[in-house]
């Protein structure tokens, strides 16, 4: 007896251990290390295989100091459609490949090499052998795509002011100065270098040689343009992406087949190899004067360019030859001004004439579409009510859009080929992964696994969602996560997590906010997020509802379904209540501190806080005149920026707060964090600044990786400063 029942116990121990053998761990800050993603998603002709550019995040032991370095790698991966076959990698090494495009055939790949400091086109045959280059493009090349017959490949590339060949078109400006009057050292052979005398003691031409000597090696710079400030550097000059014809084998010479001052997109070939179509932008004034591009057509060698397509005031870019190559689509933006720009599906004869909007009373923005092999239908993706659903629409007048892919499911890339939707998806239980929809039988296939594995050793919170209806008669959709293993009848702080944009747009498939819900879920806190006015996803009135109102519109939007998940979780601690947000929401966040004493503690990143010296300052700086309806030296306007700037109530603001951000940021500019942080300062407000070296406005999303990590750590920090748990958080005690 005592033998059984010892066996016995030694069983239920067993079983025990299995189980706690396979328990969940809560998401850790190291996990964003094994996220990968697959994009660029490109079908073969013949609808066998598809190549994805897969980037992750990787580390190596610096051999000098002995630090981890943190960088991204990118390669291709071949994807069966059918996920019979596992994924092959193609492209190895510390490096980033991209843009992959196929032959006619079937049996190469062109692609992307960032490998050096400037990209290059490399074809790699499926068939064996090792990739090699075919240009050597001194400002690099981008966007290949294969002629019909295979012979040759179109690409692009975007060179510099001092580099275009052709008379400027608009008054040069440099006040008092002529076009073309000083040497362009760049371009100059060493022979005409030697010729040109340039000394700071010459004549006035001597003297300007050497100033523009100078200029050339950016020792100093001069700034003429008008958008002075690109990411992370100022950019002193225009740039100008032209379009280049390329024999498809190692050693040929690329032939340039656009001049002169214009700009040339997404070009894509016609069905007979004789054409080429793309969104340009025939320039009369300087660039950064002009934000409207219409449709143009060449022929193969270049000649007979011409405007094929041109509607006053909006803006036509992506276009692509339908199947039978006798009709053109294109993304429009259809609405008034560049608030809120609404993009919709154009069609045009390839011949020219007028266009038909397919999606005219479709109240959404498309992102992106493709062709079906019959050319009856496209597909396309666009932001809806939180999600990205992928959508069907036949291609003729009048026809209604039919959602495909959806049900809180984001399709962030997709290619569609022989009866086959293969698609990169990203959902709550897992942040990206590539599946097929077969179009005959609607079924669904995952082939990849970039991330199964880890992701089912996990404990992930799933978001509820919830509606409110303003008293404006606006509604609100916003969702809240539980903390990782919350009980019933404990109070937990919670973050309200704002986003940026303004017009941007959150939900169960937003990729980037997917590791920062799941790590301060798992750290104890519960997060409410929503998509206040002014965001997308809702239709072009709701996105407009921010004009001349960032501050109190949105605020009380944000602040209203903070307190309706207060009502519907009484888990919710509202004595412990934390708020958080980037760029736009960095204003949000300083906004409603200055307005409100609920919050423990706040962090802003990479915010906006003064309106008037960000007109000057951030390479963003349209969002002043377009959102707010004038220029701060418009007595009516620069009122109006003073009484919606989150810096004129500084003074209000009491709660803790953090503030950060990147060094290299020039889209809102460090000069916006320093006076706030500054202000706050000389007050003797309770108040801690965090700058990150080489880093711009995308830290958080496509930064270096040890940084990404240091920012969300440092946030829950902060703020575990300020917080009670009633335990100890599961991410805190969990080993990875």
């Amino acid at each position: 007896m005592h033998r059984i029942q010892r066996v016995f116990t030694l069983f239920l121990f067993a079983v025990a251990a299995a189980a706690h053998a396979q328990e969940k761990t809560p998401i850790v800050a190291s996990d964003l290390m094994k996220i990968a993603t697959a994009s660029q998603l490109s079908a073969s002709p013949d609808g066998k295989s598809v190549v994805a550019s897969v980037t992750r995040k990787a580390t190596k032991t610096n051999t000098t100091n002995g630090n981890t370095e943190y960088y991204y790698t990118q390669h291709l991966y071949l994807l069966d459609p059918t996920g019979k076959k596992d994924p092959v990698q193609l492209t190895f090494g510390d490096r980033r490949d991209g843009q992959p495009a196929w032959s006619p055939d079937s049996k190469s790949l062109a692609f992307v090499r960032a490998d050096g400091d400037a990209a290059q086109i490399w074809i790699l045959p499926l068939t064996g052998g090792e990739a090699y280059s075919i240009t050597k493009v001194k400002y690099g090349a981008s966007r290949p795509i294969w002629s019909p017959d295979g012979k040759s490949i179109l690409f692009s590339s975007a060179m510099p002011f001092s580099a275009v060949d052709g008379e400027v078109p608009w008054t040069y400006e440099r006040p008092g100065r002529k076009q073309r009057d000083e040497p362009a050292w760049k371009l100059m052979k060493d022979d005409e270098k030697k010729n040109t005398r340039s000394t700071p003691d010459g004549s006035l031409t001597e003297v300007r040689a050497w100033l523009a000597k100078n200029a050339s090696e950016k020792n100093p710079r001069v700034l003429t343009r008008l958008d002075l400030q690109d990411e992370q550097d100022l950019e002193a000059e225009e740039k100008y992406t032209h379009l280049f014809v390329v024999p498809a084998q190692a050693g040929a010479e690329a032939k340039q087949i656009t001049t002169g001052y214009q700009i040339f997109n997404n070009a894509d070939w016609s069905i007979d190899g004789k054409t080429i179509i793309c969104n340009s932008w025939k320039l009369t004034t300087a660039p950064d004067y002009t934000r409207n591009s219409s449709l143009w057509t060449l022929d193969a060698d270049g000649k007979n360019l011409k405007e094929l397509l041109k509607v006053d005031g909006h803006p036509i870019s992506n276009p692509e030859y339908a199947p039978d190559g006798k009709s053109i689509s294109f993304i429009i933006g259809t609405t008034e001004g560049f608030m809120g720009r609404q993009n919709d599906i154009g069609v045009v004869p390839a011949t020219g004439g007028e266009y038909l909007n397919l999606t005219q009373g479709f109240d959404r923005d498309i992102q992106s579409l493709s062709w079906s092999d019959d050319g009856k239908t496209i597909y396309f993706n666009a932001e809806s009510d939180g999600d990205v659903p992928l959508y069907s629409l036949p291609a003729k007048a009048g026809a209604t859009p039919v959602q495909v892919i959806g049900d809180d499911k984001g399709v962030m890339n997709f290619t569609v080929k022989a009866g086959k939707i293969v698609y990169a998806q990203t959902e709550t239980g897992s942040p990206w992964e590539v599946y097929t929809l077969n179009l005959k039988d609607k079924t669904t296939t995952q082939i990849t696994k970039l991330n199964t594995a880890w992701i089912g050793g996990k404990k992930l919170i799933f978001p509820k969602e919830y509606w409110i209806t303003r008293p404006d008669g606006v509604k609100v959709q916003y969702w809240v996560l539980e903390p990782v293993g919350r009980k019933d009848g404990q109070k937990y702080p919670t973050i309200l997590n704002i986003h940026g944009g303004p017009t941007a747009m959150w939900g169960p498939s937003a990729f980037s906010m997917w590791h920062e819900f799941q790590l301060e879920a798992a750290w104890g806190y519960g997060v409410v997020f929503c998509n206040p006015r002014g965001s997308g996803g809702y239709g072009d009135a709701f996105k407009r509802g921010n004009f001349k109102n960032w501050g109190a519109g949105p605020a009380g939007d944000i602040l209203a379904a903070l307190e309706d998940a207060g009502q519907q979780h009484p888990w919710i601690d509202k004595d412990q209540l934390f708020v958080e947000g980037g760029s736009y929401a960095g204003y949000m966040v300083a906004w409603l501190i200055g307005h409100d004493n609920r919050f423990k503690a706040a962090n802003a990143q990479r915010g906006v806080y003064d309106l008037t010296t960000f007109m000057g300052e951030g390479n963003a700086w349209r969002l002043v005149p377009d959102y707010f309806g004038g220029y701060p030296w418009q007595p009516e306007t620069k009122k109006l920026l003073d009484a919606e700037s989150p810096l004129t109530y500084v003074d209000k603001i009491n709660t803790p707060f953090l503030i950060i951000h990147g060094d290299q940021d020039l889209r809102t500019g460090v000069v916006q964090s320093e006076m706030l942080y500054k202000s706050l300062k000389i007050q003797g407000k309770p108040v801690e600044y965090i700058r990150y070296p080489k880093e711009g406005h995308e830290l958080t999303r496509s930064g270096n990786p040890g940084r990404m990590m240091d920012h969300l750590l440092r946030v829950i920090e902060f703020f575990e400063r300020y917080a009670h748990h009633p335990e100890p958080p599961a991410a805190s005690s969990t080993t990875n």
